[in-house]
């Protein structure tokens, strides 16, 4: 198995371990409270969601890595499809971020 799809399993793990946050607000949202450790944007986000995300991960120092689409990314993690997926578990998000 290659890694981005080892990457997209283990998002569903984390998810179900209760160490993601999905969609634009609720990453926002955790990014302002200093809980992120990673975050996966999706590659069709749209322009708009992009503006009003990048800048705030940038100051809070998160760091980014590109995803997949947002329906795959919706669907590892049991959602529909979602824009940006914040992983608040260090291993999770170190053993991603090598994946991917």
């Amino acid at each position: 198995m290659n890694g981005p799809e080892e990457a997209i399993r283990l998002l569903g793990l984390a998810a179900r371990a209760g160490a993601v946050v999905a969609g634009t607000e609720r990453v926002r949202e955790a990014a302002a409270r200093g809980r992120l450790r990673l975050v996966i944007v999706a590659s069709d986000v749209s322009p708009n969601r992009r503006q009003k995300l990048m800048p705030l991960l940038e100051r809070a120092g998160v760091r980014i890595a590109p995803g997949t689409d947002r329906a795959r990314l919706g669907e590892a993690v049991g959602r529909a499809p979602v824009s940006a997926i914040g992983v608040t578990d260090a291993s999770f998000a170190r053993r991603i971020e090598e994946l991917l």
